[in-house]
């Protein structure tokens, strides 16, 4: 072969190397329409809502190739269905063309839930919202701190900033109602240990505010409440010499002294008028 070339003269060579290049060439641009699928094209069906291996049997069977781009989770869409398709539906576009799918997730994504302890209802929501969760059951209780977010609620119980959720779920809100009308008698909480003390005065729906500790408490909760404020009675004496009763209202808060050691003092709660 190299013999057979060699023997022919040089512009032979030439013009029989440029044929076979052009020739290539013409090949080539005539084969595009082929290698391209130019004027054959297919309408994208719809699979939104699809389960992800219908829609891809589906699209498959159309001549389109299909790629799972993303996952992303709806909670009112079933697991693993077709969330977007990307292109649209009933778009016109050439055959094998690849077809990219985000589907729904089947185990949602968790959710810190913030302290939004304060905050008022219409910034929690917003917060939640935010977040990917939902405002559930509003409810109220008497708290100086009216219409601000006492507690946070999931399920009937008591959910504590930091506590993950998953994705979508409800939160519910327990706000301040403000403080109540009618007075009652200040409870005696001295000698109870703060998480009894807090305990009880809630079924009385009055709060612990301050919390001053004497010495080293290594423990609050157990700590003993050694003083409170207000007091059970005042310093005023009625026409017989007995102590009034001090009055404290639903709502409101009452400020305590904790200690790691009991208290000596005894319920004096006979000496006030009643």
């Amino acid at each position: 072969m190299f013999k057979l070339i060699t023997s022919k003269p040089l512009w032979v060579n030439i013009v029989a190397g440029c044929s076979i290049i052009l020739f290539l060439i013409l090949l080539f641009f005539g084969s595009l329409d082929w290698l391209t699928n130019y004027g054959k094209s297919e309408k994208v069906p719809s699979v939104l809502g699809v389960q992800v291996a219908a829609a891809q049997k589906m699209l498959e069977e159309k001549g389109f190739d299909v790629v799972i781009q993303d996952s992303v989770f709806v909670d009112t869409a079933a697991k693993e269905s077709v969330i977007r398709q990307s292109p649209d539906a009933d778009e016109e576009v050439k055959q094998g063309r690849t077809i990219y799918l985000t589907i729904n997730r089947v185990v949602p994504p968790q959710i810190e839930i913030p302290n939004l302890a304060g905050f008022s209802i219409k910034s929690a929501e917003m917060y939640l919202q935010s977040l990917g969760l939902k405002l559930g059951a509003v409810s109220y209780k008497p708290d100086i701190a009216k219409n601000a977010v006492l507690e946070m609620i999931m399920n009937g119980t008591t959910v504590q900033p930091g506590t993950k959720v998953p994705l979508g779920s409800m939160i519910g809100f327990v706000l301040g109602s403000g403080v109540g009308d009618s007075e009652i008698d200040v409870p005696y909480i001295v000698g109870k240990t703060l998480n009894d003390a807090r305990a009880y005065l809630s079924t009385l729906n009055i709060n612990i505010g301050s919390v001053l500790m004497i010495g080293a408490v290594k423990d609050s909760g157990s700590a003993y409440i050694v003083k409170q404020i207000p007091e059970l009675s005042s310093s005023v004496l009625d026409a017989n010499g007995k102590k009034q009763p001090n009055k404290i209202r639903s709502g409101q808060l009452m400020d305590v002294y904790i200690s790691e050691t009991a208290p000596t003092t005894v319920d004096t709660s006979e000496n006030i008028s009643q």
